[in-house]
């Protein structure tokens, strides 16, 4: 995870505060019980962050969260869930058809520091490692 905290160290920080909230999303996912991290960096274009349940065999990642890198001044995050991992009871997320590793999922986006969408999105992040190994 060297790659992780050497990105995370270099990330300047700007008013709208998503490097906090991706801080937060990866804390929350790192003290999930027995939980992978793959991080994979395309700067430029994305650092993702992917978890793996132990338990987890169908597929190679229960969510994504991406920083998306188009504009590093600009960062925003995208977190993504298959469909059937997750419920969505405020409808925040957008239905990507094929958008997660060629199956339908939802992704969430949050261009600024929200302390209830990074809520929202830690409760999405435990209901999906809940039914990976399922």
């Amino acid at each position: 995870m060297e790659k992780l905290e050497q990105f995370i160290e270099e990330w300047n920080e700007n008013d709208s505060e998503t490097k906090k909230a991706f801080i937060e999303i990866m804390e929350h996912l790192k003290a999930m019980e027995g939980i992978k991290l793959d991080f994979i960096a395309r700067p430029g274009v994305s650092y993702s962050l992917r978890p793996r349940h132990p338990g987890q065999e169908k597929r190679p990642l229960f969510a994504m969260a991406d920083v998306i890198d188009d504009d590093p001044e600009a960062r925003w995050l995208s977190v993504c869930f298959y469909e059937d991992m997750i419920t969505d009871p405020d409808e925040m997320g957008d239905l990507i058809p094929g958008g997660l590793l060629g199956s339908d999922g939802y992704c969430f986006d949050l261009d600024e520091y929200d302390a209830e969408g990074v809520i929202y999105l830690k409760d999405r992040l435990t209901e999906a490692y809940k039914r990976a190994s399922e």
